[in-house]
C-alpha cells in the first residue's frame, strides 16, 4: 500500500523536467562540433550511443556514463568491488543498443584522497565488468580532487565514470528505423535497481523508511545495503550473439533512467504496449511502500525488473528468448508494438501510459495487437 503523501524525484533535487530544456541548449552547442572534421557522427544527440563513420565499412560507436549516487551506498558499506561492474555495464550495454560490438573502455576515477584498498577494489570491479562484457581497459585517469568531493564517509569520497567504444558497420545500425506494428518486445530481467534512481531509493529506504544498511528487507532475503549494491546486469554477450545470428532485431533498449520510456527512443513512429511485464523484484516494492512513491513515479525512475528490451520480428522471438536464457538471463515476450506518432508506452497492468520522459495514470484501454484490430 503506497502512503498518501507521494514522494517525487524532483523534490529531492533531481530535476527530471528541467534537464530536458538544459540538454537542448547544451545540444545546440555540442552538435555544432559535428562538422569540425570529416569523421562526423551519424546519429543525432540523445540516442544510447553515437557512431562515427571511420571508413565505408567501419564505424566506431561511443558512449559515456557513470555510476551516480550508488557510489554513496558503496561508501556507507565500505565496499567498492561491485561499482566497477556497474560502470562497465552502464556503458557497454548502451553501446550494443546501436548494433555495435563493445571492444574497449577507459575509466576516470576522482578521489578525495588515495586509499590503496579502495582503488584495488574499484579496479577489481572494473576487471570483472570488462570480463563480462568481453572488452579491455587500455588506460584511464585517477584525479585527486579533495576540495571537490564530499561523500558519506570522510576521506573516501570518489566518482567513477567510463567511456566505451565499439565497432559497427555504418550502414547496419540498429536504431529502430524498421520497427513495425506487430513486432514483439522481449524483456530481459534486471538484477534490481542497477545504477539509476538511487537518490530516490536512498531517501525512501533510509530517510523515510528508517532502515540501516544491515537491516533485512521484506521479500529480498538479504540486508538492504547488499541488495542495493547488486551490480547492473551485463547484457552484452547475449545481444551480440543475437546480432551475429542475423535475427530480426528492430531496436535495442537499455532500460535505465526514464524506465521503459527508453523504448520510445526508436526512430520509427511506434508505440509500445507492455501487457505481460516481467516480475517486479521485491526491492522496488519496498522502495514504493517505505517512500510513499506513486506507481507513475516508480516506473518513470526505475527499471522495475526489466533491464533490457529487444524489439524484434515475432518469428524470431523464441530464438531471442533462448539465447538470452542460455546466457543466464530471465527473458520473455512482454509486449508488442503499435503505430503511434507520439511514441507512447502503455503499461495496462499498472494503469499507466508514458509519453516523453514520464508516466501518468491512465484508465483508457491500450491499443490492441495489430492482428486483433478491426
Amino acid at each position: 500500500m503506497v502512503r498518501a503523501m507521494s514522494t517525487r524525484y524532483d523534490a529531492l533535487g533531481v530535476d527530471t523536467q528541467g534537464v530536458e530544456g538544459s540538454l537542448k541548449r547544451l545540444g545546440v552547442i555540442i552538435e555544432s562540433t559535428f562538422d569540425f572534421n570529416a569523421a562526423s557522427p551519424i546519429l543525432p544527440l540523445g540516442y544510447f550511443a553515437n557512431v562515427i563513420r571511420i571508413t565505408d565499412d567501419v564505424g566506431i560507436a561511443i558512449s559515456t556514463d557513470g555510476v551516480g549516487t550508488k557510489i554513496l551506498v558503496a561508501q556507507q558499506m565500505d565496499r567498492y568491488d561491485t561499482v566497477g561492474i556497474d560502470c562497465v555495464a552502464m556503458n557497454a550495454n548502451d553501446i550494443v543498443c546501436v548494433g555495435a560490438r563493445p571492444i574497449s573502455m577507459v575509466d576516470y576515477i576522482a578521489v578525495q584522497r588515495l586509499d590503496d584498498r579502495q582503488l584495488e577494489e574499484l579496479a577489481t570491479g572494473l576487471r570483472e565488468g570488462a570480463r563480462q562484457a568481453g572488452i579491455n581497459i587500455p588506460g584511464g585517469e585517477i584525479a585527486q580532487v579533495r576540495e571537490m568531493l564530499h561523500g558519506s564517509r570522510d576521506g573516501l569520497a570518489f566518482d567513477l565514470v567510463g567511456t566505451c567504444i565499439g565497432t559497427v558497420h555504418p550502414d547496419r545500425l540498429i536504431v529502430g528505423e524498421d520497427v513495425r506494428p506487430g513486432d514483439v518486445v522481449i524483456g530481459l530481467a534486471s538484477s534490481g535497481v542497477h545504477s539509476n534512481g538511487f537518490t530516490l531509493a536512498r531517501h525512501a529506504l533510509f530517510e523515510r523508511g528508517g532502515l540501516r544498511m544491515g537491516d533485512p528487507v521484506a521479500g529480498v532475503g538479504r540486508p538492504v545495503g547488499e541488495a542495493l549494491l547488486e551490480p547492473t546486469r551485463m547484457y552484452v554477450r547475449a545481444v551480440v550473439e543475437m546480432m551475429d545470428r542475423g535475427l530480426g532485431l528492430r531496436s535495442l533498449a537499455h532500460i535505465t533512467g526514464d524506465g521503459l520510456m527508453n523504448l520510445a527512443r526508436v526512430r520509427a513512429a511506434a508505440g509500445f504496449v507492455i501487457d505481460e511485464p516481467l516480475a517486479i523484484p521485491p526491492i522496488f516494492t519496498a522502495i514504493a511502500e517505505l517512500g510513499g512513491i506513486a506507481p507513475a513515479e516508480m516506473y518513470t525512475v526505475f527499471n522495475m525488473g526489466t533491464g533490457f528490451c529487444v524489439v524484434a520480428t515475432a518469428g524470431d522471438a523464441d530464438d531471442i528468448v533462448a539465447i538470452a536464457q542460455r546466457h543466464g538471463h530471465t527473458a520473455a515476450v512482454i509486449g508488442y508494438t503499435v503505430a503511434d506518432q507520439r511514441r507512447r508506452v502503455w503499461l495496462p497492468r499498472a494503469g499507466l501510459v508514458g509519453e516523453g520522459k514520464t508516466f501518468r495514470a491512465n484508465d483508457e484501454r491500450a491499443p490492441a495487437p495489430p492482428s486483433a484490430e478491426s
